[in-house]
């Protein structure tokens, strides 16, 4: 059974940062690419990063590849997304998924195994 635990969320300042973790069951990571999304209230879930397994390349949609940097740690088997110079627009839940195969999938609808979230809040 696929597990995916996230964390790191919180509130920060406009300006600040923080790193999420998402830390995955068995050897996940490995082979598999894993994905973060986020979802904001009212908003449809929208994808932010990816690590291939495939190429071990990271993935970033636009409007986050200046900001937001995913690495990985296999030997803790966790996924990171540091996220950096938060805006008023960025607080979301975010997700990190898997879709138990090598290659990046930006449809969450097709994706199989999700985490329950960490929230991140942006305000002064």
């Amino acid at each position: 059974q696929v597990q995916l635990v996230e964390s790191g969320g919180g509130l920060v300042q406009p300006g600040g940062s923080l790193r999420l973790s998402c830390t995955a069951s068995g050897y996940i990571l490995d082979s598999n690419a894993i994905m973060w999304f986020r979802q904001a209230p009212g908003k449809e879930r929208e994808g932010v990063a990816c690590f291939s397994s495939w190429d071990e390349s990271t993935q970033y949609k636009d409007p986050f590849r200046d900001r937001f940097t995913m690495s990985r740690d296999k030997a803790k088997n966790t996924m990171y997304l540091e996220l950096k110079n938060l805006r008023p627009d960025d607080p979301a839940v975010y997700y990190c998924a898997t879709d138990l195969v090598p290659l990046c999938n930006w449809e969450p609808e097709d994706i199989g195994s999700w985490g329950q979230g960490t929230q991140v809040t942006v305000s002064s």
